[in-house]
């Protein structure tokens, strides 16, 4: 069998256009050139499978969360920041270093030249270029939640987000609850579509109009509940999917004069102990981020080092649904 050879930087020129010297500048980050141009001769490179490392060297894992790309600080979210973590401890227990990428980076094109052995990819969106990239140069990933453009043998961890969302809907409805709305995500990850389709089918399943709240994590007093919590046929129920929509709700109960739980029950999915600590506790829904990015880990090092042996598709980690006042729980007899 003929061995294909690697691209050159002439090869590289001639499919972007451009000269051998601005292929340089573009791959070493050097030179006066027009980003524009930069972005097509690096995306070039990778298309051609220019610089596709070898076994690992640098003894580095990668982490980014992609979804939302832009100047957003993730680690000062629970989640983010307890499975930055907990990856981070795994991965010094295998040897390896752990470089955390700002969001903002997933904007950007650095990542084709990223020194790194495999990459934890976070809320992987639809049309993820830093997925893209780093498939064509033949880097291992792992995602944690299903890939938005999942391929075969993709591997990724994730929580059975369907049956968690009818655990928390029906619970909402054992306690009393009649019109459950839904606080969801307007991203492209596959937690929002996921949680949204298996509450618009639990919905569907028993005759109700859907009711969702586009998710907005600047709206600290809570001001686009205002609608769906007034009026005579308002909500008397919400599981809000994203952390800080517990507080919203909390604001917005206090703004319109509602009760929690009494006038209002509130789920919200969050890792924030504050919860436990609110007027009245909020019931929370646990997706267990340090168990998530320790088996992302374990399956992102076999990768790396057995070349691709892991089994590919989902390991499924139990989520939990922790009920406080909020959500109408009794207090326990004696």
């Amino acid at each position: 069998m003929s061995r294909v050879s690697a691209p050159t930087l002439a090869d590289i020129a001639r499919a972007a256009e451009v000269s051998t010297a601005t292929v340089s500048h573009a791959l070493n980050g050097t030179g006066r050139i027009g980003e524009a141009t930069r972005r097509r001769v690096r995306e070039t490179a990778t298309r051609l499978g220019y610089g596709i490392p070898g076994p690992p060297r640098s003894r580095t894992l990668g982490i980014a969360v992609t979804t939302f790309p832009g100047a957003w600080n993730y680690t000062e979210i629970a989640y983010f920041s307890r499975a930055v973590t907990a990856a981070t401890s795994a991965a010094h227990a295998r040897g390896y270093a752990v470089t955390t990428l700002p969001a903002d980076r997933a904007a950007d094109d650095s990542w084709h030249s990223l020194a790194v052995d495999g990459m934890l990819i976070v809320d992987s969106p639809r049309g993820d270029r830093m997925a893209r990239a780093l498939r064509a140069r033949g880097i291992p990933l792992v995602f944690d939640g299903v890939p938005g453009d999942p391929r075969p043998g993709d591997h990724w961890v994730d929580n059975d987000h369907e049956a968690t969302t009818r655990e928390v809907l029906d619970h909402l409805v054992a306690s009393g609850a009649r019109r459950v709305a839904l606080q969801s995500g307007s991203g492209g990850e596959h937690y929002a579509r996921a949680v949204t389709a298996a509450y618009g089918q639990w919905c569907a399943e028993r005759g109700a109009d859907p009711l969702v709240v586009p998710f907005d994590a600047a709206d600290a007093q809570g001001r686009s509940f205002d609608a769906l919590l007034t009026g005579g046929d308002r909500a008397d129920a919400v599981y809000a999917a994203y952390d800080p929509g517990g507080r919203q709700l909390l604001a917005a109960a206090a703004r319109l004069g509602l009760r929690v739980p009494a006038d209002l029950r509130v789920v919200c999915a969050s890792e924030d102990p504050g919860y436990a600590r609110t007027s009245p506790p909020v019931s929370t829904v646990t997706l267990d981020p340090e168990r998530t990015a320790r088996a992302a880990v374990a399956v992102l090092v076999d990768l790396v080092e057995g070349g691709g042996d892991a089994s590919p598709g989902p390991v499924v980690v139990p989520a939990a649904l922790l009920v406080r006042a909020s959500s109408g729980a009794q207090p326990a007899a004696g």
